[in-house]
């Protein structure tokens, strides 16, 4: 067993029975109570978030998993087949294990998977991704000077808003976490 001392963001934890991975990790020391650690997870079967408090040394069941970087080569039905670089491997990951990070996802991207045993349990997308804009309103010259956003649609068919400098063919990066526009490529 670990402690709370073991635990980071990003940690899999055994939590009332449940598999869960560990989203936000803090020590907090409250005036003149006793330390504690606040944790917000995500249960990985069904997806709900959950939050608990842990008294500072508690004992914590942490499960040891193997991230894999694998190469996203299609999508069939709600399967997405990735390819494992060194054995060649074909694996069929269930695209809700993405999240919404699917949407922002082009073959021959490099994705993270976590396994327990051989079947996979946990599934992320590459934390940012440079697309190009394939259909936006076109941009009046001068308008860089507030940070008023324009819908756009992007190569994966994903919508997201955009600042109204950026015009049709123009590469962006996303943040497929949240969903929203960084910055452009150059």
């Amino acid at each position: 067993m670990a402690t709370t001392q073991d635990v980071n963001v990003g940690t899999f934890i055994r939590y009332n029975g449940d598999l869960c991975v560990i989203t936000e990790w803090q020590h907090r020391t409250p005036g003149n109570l006793r330390a504690f650690y606040q944790a917000k997870m995500r249960n990985i079967k069904n997806g709900k978030a959950a939050e608990n408090r842990f008294r500072s040394g508690e004992e914590i069941e942490v499960v040891r998993v193997e991230m894999k970087p694998l190469q996203y080569l299609y999508k069939e039905n709600s399967s997405l087949i990735c390819m494992d670089s060194e054995t060649y491997e074909q694996i069929y990951i269930d695209e809700i294990l993405f999240g919404d990070g699917v949407k922002f996802m082009k073959e021959e991207m490099i994705v993270n998977a976590a396994f327990e045993g051989d079947s996979v349990i946990y599934a992320e997308p590459p934390r940012s991704v440079e697309l190009e804009v394939t259909y936006t309103e076109p941009g009046v010259k001068g308008d860089t000077a507030t940070k008023t956003l324009k819908p756009a649609t992007l190569e994966t068919g994903a919508n997201i808003n955009i600042p109204l400098f950026i015009n049709i063919g123009e590469k962006i990066k996303v943040d497929t976490r949240t969903g929203e526009y960084m910055e452009r490529v150059k």
